[in-house]
């Protein structure tokens, strides 16, 4: 049996763990980094410390299986990051000039990747979803994510987005099938976006 719950910082190995077994488009990209810890540095670390209230897991008796991470103001919170959050990842890890997938991460730290002001505009907040194989299918997904939408209405926050792979085309289905529609477009991504009134 698996439930929602908030995620306290106890959580960030196994959401950790989750971030790289569904970095592969949704499946598993263990096999392509180095580093198992870099993808959770960026995508799941900084709101468990920066937004824990706005961060919930799905757990059942084999532990973490998915995470739900938002903000409720994109822009406040890629200040708190270049202030809290990236100059102890970049003394960490300086930069590099090399190629790998590894690299490309660490190249990341370094030079953040910010919202586009059509993604922000009228969709303020912005999160992350992720979900095991073992739950997906299951209505686990659309239900942590109305967990997210409850905490983020009850801050009177009025829109949300997303940043997706394109190659990703079932959490793309996934999202249009939840009321989501396309705003931008990243270098090989598409931002996605939906009311909250």
């Amino acid at each position: 049996m698996s439930n929602i719950r908030p995620a306290g910082l106890f959580d960030l190995p196994g959401t950790y763990r989750v971030c790289l077994q569904t970095a592969d488009a949704g499946a598993d990209g263990s096999a392509l980094f180095t580093n198992p810890d870099l993808l959770g540095h960026i995508y799941v670390g900084p709101y468990l410390v920066g937004a824990p209230d706005l961060a919930f897991v799905i757990a059942d008796e084999l532990g973490v299986a998915g995470y739900v991470l938002g903000a409720a103001d994109t822009r406040e919170f890629e200040q708190w990051q270049e202030r809290e959050w990236w100059p102890v990842l970049r003394e960490q890890y300086p930069a590099t000039s090399g190629s790998s997938l590894d690299d490309e991460l660490i190249s990341h730290l370094h030079s953040p990747v910010t919202a586009p002001a059509a993604a922000v505009e009228n969709h303020p907040a912005h999160l992350h979803i992720d979900l095991l194989p073992r739950v997906q299918g299951t209505g686990a997904g659309r239900a942590m994510m109305e967990t997210l939408f409850t905490a983020l209405r009850a801050r009177g926050v009025r829109g949300v987005h997303l940043d997706v792979g394109d190659d990703n085309h079932n959490a793309i289905s996934f999202y249009r099938h939840l009321g989501f529609v396309e705003l931008a477009r990243g270098a090989d991504s598409i931002y996605l976006g939906m009311e909250l009134s």
